[in-house]
């Protein structure tokens, strides 16, 4: 797989995530016929230039929770994100999956 295009498959597929709803890595990979590499998600994210102005924010791991980010403390702006969205935690700093993530019907 080459990097460059599946990064800007993974961009275009999260420009397409409403506000208030969330996607897993590994939800993405799967999208993109690549179901093993939310890895790969991850560092398309982190690569991710500034001026492409993606919601990032919106993806999420499989279990409901901001995988950790150690760039301008990105955890915390990512739940602010998504809270200013209407997107709930719960004690654990989970969301609830079933609530709010996002099932792509065109893809």
């Amino acid at each position: 797989m080459k990097s460059d295009s599946f990064f800007e498959q993974v961009y275009q597929l999260i420009a397409t995530i409403p506000p208030g709803k969330v996607v897993t890595y590994g939800q993405i990979a799967t999208l993109l016929g690549h179901p093993r590499a939310a890895k790969m998600v991850g560092w398309a994210l982190h690569q991710l230039p500034e001026h492409r102005n993606l919601p990032w924010h919106r993806v999420i791991n499989r279990n409901g929770a901001m995988s950790y980010n150690t760039k301008n403390s990105g955890q915390s702006l990512q739940k602010y994100l998504l809270e200013a969205e209407g997107v709930e935690f719960d004690a654990h700093d989970r969301v609830d999956l079933r609530k709010y993530q996002h099932i792509f019907l065109d893809t």
